[in-house]
């Protein structure tokens, strides 16, 4: 249960959040659209991917598994992909480039001084550009934020990731500016 008294205490993670204050609740999901949908060189399913491995290590279940489901409706991919990410993104089939990128993201996620100058050279030499590294640290630090909201404030979220995976492909069409937290629960 959460740690504020919600008006639809059935809504889980960051959406009973939302839908408890419209006021905050906009311009949060306008910096989810403009980071995780705007213009970019990485593709929105790689930026979901981000933002679930930041949700990962922050062991920030409702993010993580949303925006797995997300990244899995984009990428038109298997969750397993997430799954290998998550057990050692080291090893798992994904370019280069993103590898650097999720390293990066996970240096971003202990501080944003653990990035060092030879991880921004790694990933250049994987063809990562000024605006990609812009764009993954940027991603990494807002979604720190996100996890802490939800977190910090005691609200639930399902285990099964079911109850995610349905709705990513949601994720994917409509995108988060105008994000309806009901209308998400109820697929």
């Amino acid at each position: 249960m959460s740690y504020i008294t919600l008006p639809n205490p059935s809504l889980p993670g960051i959406s009973g959040l939302l839908n408890y204050n419209k006021t905050t609740a906009q311009p949060l999901l306008n910096l989810a659209e403009v980071f995780l949908r705007g213009e970019s060189t990485l593709s929105s399913g790689e930026r979901e991917l981000i933002a679930a491995h930041v949700s990962y290590l922050n062991n920030c279940h409702f993010c993580h598994t949303s925006h797995a489901a997300a990244a899995v409706a984009h990428l038109n991919c298997d969750i397993s992909v997430m799954d290998d990410i998550k057990k050692n993104f080291v090893e798992t089939p994904i370019s280069p480039k993103l590898r650097a990128l999720l390293d990066i993201a996970g240096k971003v996620q202990k501080g944003g001084k653990q990035v060092l100058p030879e991880d921004i050279a790694i990933a250049r030499e994987a063809g990562a550009s000024d605006r990609e590294l812009h764009d993954t640290v940027l991603i990494s630090a807002a979604f720190c934020m996100f996890n802490r909201y939800v977190d910090g404030l005691g609200t639930w979220a399902p285990q099964e990731a079911s109850a995610y995976l349905d709705r990513g492909p949601r994720i994917r069409d409509e995108g988060y500016a105008n994000f309806d937290p009901i209308a998400y629960i109820k697929g």
